[in-house]
């Protein structure tokens, strides 16, 4: 053995398999057992031997490969293998045969087995009822790296290959996969389902889902035949999400100039599923929250979600699945682009939810996380599959998103959309490179794109752009911005926009240097006198970076907010901007609430949204540094809104926007866990006369969030009825979206024992794994309690989820809240003996925030002028 291992020892601990030969195509079997939670499978793999070798590598995971079915036929023989060794911790299987292989076309041949797990990867299982009975269903979720946990294969995304799948499964059950079926053999109980072969495609988008569905179908007007799949009785809950589906489809064969490339479309609601969406070509498979809208039930934001979600995923089918990344490096710019291009999606079909606005909220996700040290470039270096499942977050997603959205408004949009065109029909059925999209859209549009892309992917973080006006001369200067206050190192290209007084001229320019300094009568054709006018850089929020202006810029730009005389989306980033700049400790907190008291009669959803988001943050951080104001700051934050909160008032008024549907919602939740006696009062009211009827009006799913969080404000150990009665409609529900809603309320209960009960029950079998996550952000009361049962329930945690992102979420919801040093360090000792590297990156990031929120509590203790500016604020009279 110690030989054989010798010999085989070249690959492993490889990035990537090595190039020995190159699949064509997969003639892949597949037979589910569904009770014994098994299944088998033979795979013939078309494949071209490009060197000389004796050995083929391949990856598989978990699976048991029967060495006497594995053979290698080429033209004129068929050879056994003689070796066939299978390397867990490189998720590769080796076959070695006992003379070298023909050079050109053979087929590979063998059978194999694995267990249908049930962590949610690979070929797993989820869980559903069906006439009170619990039944299995068997689902693959392939990316990035859990093909090889079904079949063996090359599993990287640049070895493409087309797939013809045939199912054997029990008669009864609907059986589905990428492409249409061809033909059923019925045989007593079972049936054998043969599918159309693919067209060429990469193996982590490959699919299978077998379980009990109803179905809605549609068809686009070119013929392609849309369904949409979910539990038996819940198809009505799938109409919405279809008709979204077919008129993007319609939307995006005209953006991409390419119609959609596959005969049919599936989109299906799977129980259990760790992600929102994966867009496995053809057959898309949801989380229920992201598919299902229930008139009655669901709540605006719920069909936002839905209607985002769908668009993104349809996106994929051309930026993804058509055109594929070349590897993982590369996998911002498959989320990135549908995460941009889902908004392009959404703004088409809903113009009155006024959805770019909202995409401020992307933005400021992915600036929150890479104004961390820890943080990462858009394009990272990937050396083994169990590094790609941290990547997937707000930098690939979020920062890829809004870096595409600036470099689109800095070409402009008709020019973007050629240069995406041709894009698209240059490396259709291949795989491209982040460059590559950068050279047609440089050719197309003139543009040095390369040179302004490079320093935004290529390089961690983002500039802070200070702004200071002297003497009619405007002086701009770039550093990294950090949040803990440090200047990173760091240059890049900045897409500069201007305006000044009126949006009716904008300047811009690229600062390529560490500063410029400009003179105003050239660029504005006028004299400014501060005060009078008002100039605000990065207009609209297009650009990817933040700026920090000087008192003078500052009080105009307050002014003009107060007058009401900026765009939402500047009204919204010089919010976000100034409350960064607050906790890198680089603008005062009594600076930032003097901000934020010129929003009191602002109107706007986002806007509005955003503050209550900052209202939260600060109340924290003042509860950790000066527990003496914090009942006066929530007193100024309670002014602040109840003006947004009394023209909406309670009940929905017929034919309201979306928007204001959304933001009765939040404005109620903030109220109530701010304290406001008023609005915890009519919660608890319409609570009661929800429990004794479920139909009532009065609790639209709109309110229900905020009548939850209210209701668990005022439970405690003497006083449970309000947890037990949420228990209660918990248990009682089957829509995922009313459940994930109680999940996020009841950890906004203030008794810590409660809390450890309602901990202790989020790992209950009444909670599927996937919506845990939902339930972690626990009372400012309960940080600690969270810790402990954290650091008690590690190892069963480690062991539901293995690696993957999941995990991840548990860290970050429950250390990143602390705020002491001394914190940070116990977190740091206690994981210093359990690493593993998928949780690295999510650690190292929830510490850093620790010593960040740390910083800012030191800094706003030493703001002299703080307690008579929350004094004032809160007595003043609106």
């Amino acid at each position: 053995m110690a030989e054989q291992n010798q010999k085989y020892s070249q690959f492993r601990g490889q990035p990537r398999l090595p190039k020995f030969a190159i699949p064509k195509r997969y003639d892949l079997k597949l037979k589910p057992d569904l009770a014994a939670c098994k299944f088998a499978g033979a795979v013939q793999i078309s494949i071209d031997v490009v060197s000389d070798t004796k050995f083929l590598v391949l990856n598989a995971a978990e699976l048991s490969v029967s060495s006497k079915s594995v053979s290698f036929a080429s033209a004129n023989k068929v050879l056994e293998a003689v070796a066939v060794e299978l390397f867990a911790e490189d998720e590769i299987v080796v076959l070695e045969f006992k003379e070298s292989l023909s050079i050109g076309a053979g087929v590979l041949s063998m059978e194999f087995e694995g267990t249908l797990n049930d962590r949610m990867k690979g070929f797993y299982r989820s869980t559903y009822e069906h006439n009170g009975e619990k039944k299995n269903m068997a689902v693959t979720q392939f990316e990035p790296a859990d093909a090889r946990r079904c079949f063996p294969c090359w599993d990287e995304p640049a070895c493409k290959a087309t797939f013809k799948i045939t199912l054997e499964v029990p008669s009864d059950l609907v059986a589905l996969s990428n492409m249409p079926i061809t033909e059923e053999k019925q045989n007593g109980n079972l049936k054998t389902v043969y599918y159309q072969e693919s067209p060429i495609m990469s193996t982590y988008l490959v699919a299978v889902v077998v379980g009990l569905f109803d179905y809605v179908e549609d068809n686009t007007p070119d013929g392609i035949n849309v369904r949409v799949y979910c539990q038996v009785g819940k198809a009505s809950q799938g109409k919405f999400a279809l008709d979204v589906a077919v008129k993007t489809l319609g939307l995006y064969k005209e953006y991409f100039a390419v119609p959609y490339s596959l005969p049919k479309l599936d989109m299906i609601a799977i129980p259990d599923f760790a992600a929102g969406a994966m867009e496995n070509y053809g057959l898309v498979t949801y989380r229920e929250t992201a598919l299902l809208y229930d008139e009655k039930h669901s709540a605006a934001a719920n069909k936002q979600r839905v209607a985002t979600v769908v668009a993104h995923e349809l996106a994929h089918q051309w930026f993804g699945n058509l055109v594929t990344m070349e590897w993982w490096t590369h996998l911002w710019l498959n989320e990135g682009f549908a995460t941009w291009v889902s908004y392009l999606a959404a703004d088409s079909l809903f113009p009155d939810w006024k959805i770019w606005t909202q995409f401020l909220d992307e933005c400021t996700e992915g600036l929150r996380l890479d104004g961390l040290a820890e943080s990462h470039p858009i394009e990272v270096d990937i050396n083994h599959a169990s590094e790609i499942d941290e990547i997937f977050d707000a930098i690939s997603y979020r920062k890829g998103a809004s870096v595409i959205r600036m470099l689109q408004s800095y070409l402009g949009p008709e020019s973007f959309q050629r240069g995406l065109a041709s894009y698209i029909k240059k490396f259709a059925c291949s795989n491209a490179k982040t460059e590559d999209l950068w050279s047609v859209l440089q050719e197309e549009s003139g543009e040095p794109v390369n040179k302004l892309m490079n320093s935004w992917t290529k390089q961690i973080g983002y500039p802070v752009v200070s702004v200071k006006l002297k003497d009619q001369s405007l002086e701009f200067e770039q550093s990294r911005f950090l949040f803990s206050g440090s200047h990173g190192d760091g240059q890049w290209v900045v897409p500069i926009t201007l305006c000044c007084g009126s949006y009716d001229e904008r300047k811009n320019f690229l600062l390529e240097t560490k500063s410029k300094t400009l003179d105003v009568k050239e660029l504005l054709g006028a004299s400014v006198s501060s005060g009078h006018h008002w100039i605000k850089v990065n207009v609209e929020q297009t650009g990817f970076y933040r700026v920090k202006y000087d008192e003078g810029l500052s009080a105009g730009l307050r002014n003009a907010i107060e007058r009401k005389y900026l765009s939402t989306c500047d009204r919204n980033g010089i919010l976000d901007d100034y409350y960064s700049l607050s906790m890198a400790c680089e603008q005062s907190l009594t600076s930032l609430l003097a901000l934020m008291g010129a929003y009191r009669e602002e109107l706007e959803y986002t806007v509005l949204s955003n503050l209550i988001s900052v209202a939260s943050a600060v109340a924290k951080i003042v509860g950790d540094s000066s527990p003496e104001l914090v009942d006066e700051v929530k007193l100024f934050f309670i002014n602040l809104f109840q003006n947004s909160a009394e023209r909406l008032g309670w009940d929905p008024k017929p034919g309201e926007s979306h928007l204001d549907s959304m933001l009765r919602g939040e404005l109620l939740t903030a109220l109530a866990s701010f304290g406001h006696e008023a609005t915890l009062d009519e919660a608890n009211k319409r609570f009661c006369i929800y429990l004794e009827d479920r139909n009532t009006a009065v609790l639209p799913p709109d309110l229900r969030r905020a009548v939850y969080v209210a209701v668990m404000r005022g439970v405690n150990k003497s006083n449970k009825s309000g947890y037990d009665s949420l228990l209660r409609i918990y248990r009682e529900t089957d829509l995922s979206q009313e459940k994930i809603r109680i999940l996020g309320s009841l950890g906004s209960c203030r008794d810590p024992e409660i809390i450890q009960e309602f901990l202790d029950f989020l790992l209950s079998s009444q909670v599927r794994s996937q919506d845990v996550v939902f339930g972690l952000s626990v009372s400012s009361e309960s940080r600690e309690t969270a810790w402990n049962w954290l650091k008690v329930r590690w190892d069963h945690l480690t062991k539901t989820y293995g690696s993957g992102f999941l995990i991840t979420r548990f860290i970050s919801a429950i250390v990143s809240p602390f705020s002491s040093y001394e914190k940070a360090g116990e977190v740091e000792e206690f994981f210093s003996s359990r690493m593993k590297p998928y949780i690295a990156r999510t650690l190292k990031q929830s510490i850093e925030r620790v010593h960040i929120n740390a910083a800012w509590v030191k800094s706003i203790r030493s703001d002299k002028d703080l307690p008579h500016a929350v004094k004032e604020l809160a007595h003043r009279k609106y």
